[in-house]
């Protein structure tokens, strides 16, 4: 059995909870996971390289924006220092100091060097699909956690350039200056080529800024100053998105060579006086305005059980999934989640595992600010239930929210033996730790096989 200290080394992650980035094409269209998107034609502008005119338009801004605050920013962020540019880091406050992300204290080392931190919510949902209260902690909440660091916070990006008009009033009701979107500018996807070549200034819509498509793995050096170029014709403000710089196997990385050698082609164009390099807060101004606390969460609940949509019949957002259900994991592996029929009821989850190396996956009650997770109260124990059937050993997997928001792993029970047939699983669990505001937990697979669970339950030990 894996130990809980082996567990959390490689678990104590909330980004290992799903978040396929989508790409968009439009502003507040639906989006298609990267897995899905076709591919990139090389260029549908071909070899031709952009020449800016001798007076154009408007001056041409430029700026970087990287999200999440994954680690390798911090490298990034210092390759920007020593050219003499700075960027915008939208930080998941709820990330912070979790492996793979970086520490409060390399935020704010950011900040030190001139660099701008913006927000990005607690926990990375999709606002579009949260309730109105779940989309006010995870906005206010996230600006007020970073200010409380220390950092001086007035733009937002959102997750998966998720939004509706409501989540743009949010966001300003919030006491952010403006937000960021993605997919209204043309880049190097032949789906953009009959949108503007740079964004307006002053922006057409401050909680809606335009932006650029996601900087991907498969962009060359030649896609990423074509970008620039093509808004020198006119002049305006393009805004560039990284999430990862050198990270390996990753679709939304590029190498740490080639951001090198755009950060330096960046520098001499500046030099030229061809294009200006701003902060997204040089470019919008404003001042910063008081933090605005979110809707205090749900008290802890009493019923019998803990759970919301318990037996997964009611449906999500996106088709296939389950209202307050969202998938996880962790490794090298390649998981797949799909409904089958249930135990009770018309629904049940099946999760196939497949090219399995290391880590584990699991359905888990979304770890959120309180619209779906259960409240719970440290100190207290809790009793865990779950209907499966398996082709190979699983266990329940147990997380923990802070005060904060931030989401943790907690424990694991003992393995649960395979079983061809539905069975049902159950643990007690441990108190839960102390500043804990809310708990969730998900059977997992860490192994190759198949598994199907239905017919959750969370209630208080008495």
């Amino acid at each position: 059995m894996r130990t809980a200290a082996q567990h959390r080394q490689n678990q104590n992650n909330p980004g290992a909870v799903s978040q396929l980035s989508r790409r968009t094409f439009g502003k507040r269209n639906r989006w298609t996971s990267v897995g899905s998107v076709i591919a990139l034609a090389l260029s549908f502008l071909g070899a031709t390289v952009f020449v800016a005119p001798a007076h154009a338009a408007s001056p041409t801004i430029v700026t970087l924006t990287f999200d999440d605050g994954n680690d390798n920013q911090v490298a990034a962020a210092a390759t920007l220092k020593a050219a003499g540019l700075r960027g915008t880091f939208f930080v998941t406050s709820g990330y912070l100091n979790s492996p793979s992300y970086m520490t409060t204290a390399q935020v704010q080392a950011l900040q030190a060097d001139g660099h701008e931190i913006g927000g990005h919510t607690v926990t990375h949902p999709d606002l579009a699909v949260t309730g109105a209260d779940e989309a006010k902690r995870q906005v206010c909440n996230d600006r007020v956690n970073l200010t409380n660091a220390g950092l001086n916070i007035q733009n937002f990006a959102y997750p998966f350039a998720s939004s509706t008009p409501a989540v743009e009033t949010i966001v300003k009701n919030c006491g952010y200056n403006s937000a960021r979107g993605l997919g209204d500018v043309r880049s190097v996807a032949p789906e953009s080529a009959g949108m503007p070549v740079a964004a307006t200034l002053p922006p057409a819509d401050l909680y809606y800024t335009a932006a650029l498509d996601q900087v991907e793995s498969n962009w060359t050096l030649k896609d990423l100053q074509r970008v620039v170029n093509q808004a020198k014709t006119k002049g305006g403000w393009i805004q560039l998105t990284f999430h990862s710089i050198g990270r390996a196997n990753d679709e939304l990385s590029i190498s740490t060579a080639l951001y090198q050698q755009y950060v330096n082609w960046l520098r001499d164009q500046k030099a030229a006086g061809a294009i200006q390099v701003k902060t997204v807060r040089e470019v919008i101004g404003g001042v910063t305005k008081p933090v605005v606390p979110g809707p205090v969460a749900p008290p802890p609940n009493t019923t019998d059980n803990l759970v919301q949509n318990p037996s997964l019949e009611t449906a999500g957002a996106t088709a296939g999934t389950a209202k307050c259900w969202s998938p996880g994991g962790y490794g090298t592996n390649t998981p797949v989640f799909k409904q089958v029929a249930g135990r009770t009821g018309k629904v049940a989850q099946q999760l196939t595992m497949s090219g399995y190396k290391d880590g584990d996956a699991k359905l888990l009650p979304t770890l959120d600010m309180g619209e779906c997770a259960p409240t719970g109260q440290a100190g207290q124990k809790y009793s865990l239930k779950a209907w499966y059937k398996s082709t190979a050993y699983t266990q329940f997997d147990l997380y923990y929210r802070t005060g904060a928001g931030s989401w943790n792993y907690w424990t694991s029970s003992p393995y649960l033996n395979a079983s061809s047939s539905w069975t049902q699983g159950s643990w007690t669990s441990p108190p839960l730790p102390a500043g804990a505001t809310a708990v969730s937990f998900g059977l997992n697979l860490f192994s190759n096989g198949v598994l199907t669970t239905d017919d959750y339950s969370l209630t208080i030990f008495k």
